[in-house]
């Protein structure tokens, strides 16, 4: 029945409920239950259990068909050029990845590392950035062997990632992974040199 399935006391909401608890614990109870922007019932959880509840995708992906749904057609996911489908084709059918609201990206990652699944979440405190989440993105998936590319060029900006978060197993690989890509600053110098290359107007 379909019938006030936006509800939290719909039975779709209290099935959903379940199969978060398979992650999270048979006595963990949401924090608060509110709307999201689509007017869907939705979980208050930390950072943290959300990153639980990703990894149990990786644990259970063959149990259903959603890993592989997305993974084999990612840009029905976010979109051409986002950033979640950019990590879905660079995880080459390992990865899920799905961006949320002011600046969350969500990570399932199966990786022989992690043989329980790894749950990866990225929240920035300022919210919505999706370059800013790119680098990150980029740094920690390069520690784990995946090649995330950088994002397009639009500004010609460098990333640096602080060190002080990084777990310090993973500095000397950080240290390998560019976080920006080499470019002929002759190819923009119309943008610098403007009057050398437009005489004609006279300024």
């Amino acid at each position: 029945n379909r019938a006030g399935y936006t509800l939290p006391h719909h039975e779709w909401f209290a099935e959903y409920l379940e199969l978060i608890k398979r992650d999270l614990g048979a006595d963990w109870e949401p924090r608060r239950i509110a709307r999201d922007g689509d007017g869907f019932p939705t979980l208050a959880m930390t950072v943290g259990e959300l990153a639980q509840v990703y990894s149990g995708l990786v644990r259970r992906r063959d149990e259903d068909w959603i890993f592989e749904a997305m993974t084999r057609h990612p840009d029905l996911v976010g979109g051409f050029n986002r950033l979640d489908s950019t990590i879905l084709k660079a995880g080459q059918g390992r990865i899920i990845a799905k961006e949320g609201a002011d600046g969350l990206l969500g990570m399932a990652i199966d990786h022989p590392e992690f043989p329980e699944g790894l749950g990866v979440v990225i929240k920035l405190a300022h919210g919505w950035n999706p370059r800013a989440t790119w680098y990150i993105a980029r740094g920690i998936l390069g520690t784990l062997g995946f090649a995330l590319r950088n994002p397009y060029q639009l500004f010609k900006q460098k990333a640096f990632l602080v060190p002080g978060v990084v777990p310090e197993d993973r500095l000397a690989l950080l240290e390998k992974i560019p976080t920006w890509d080499d470019w002929d600053p002759d190819a923009d110098r119309w943008m610098f040199e403007w009057d050398r290359y437009a005489p004609q107007r006279g300024l």
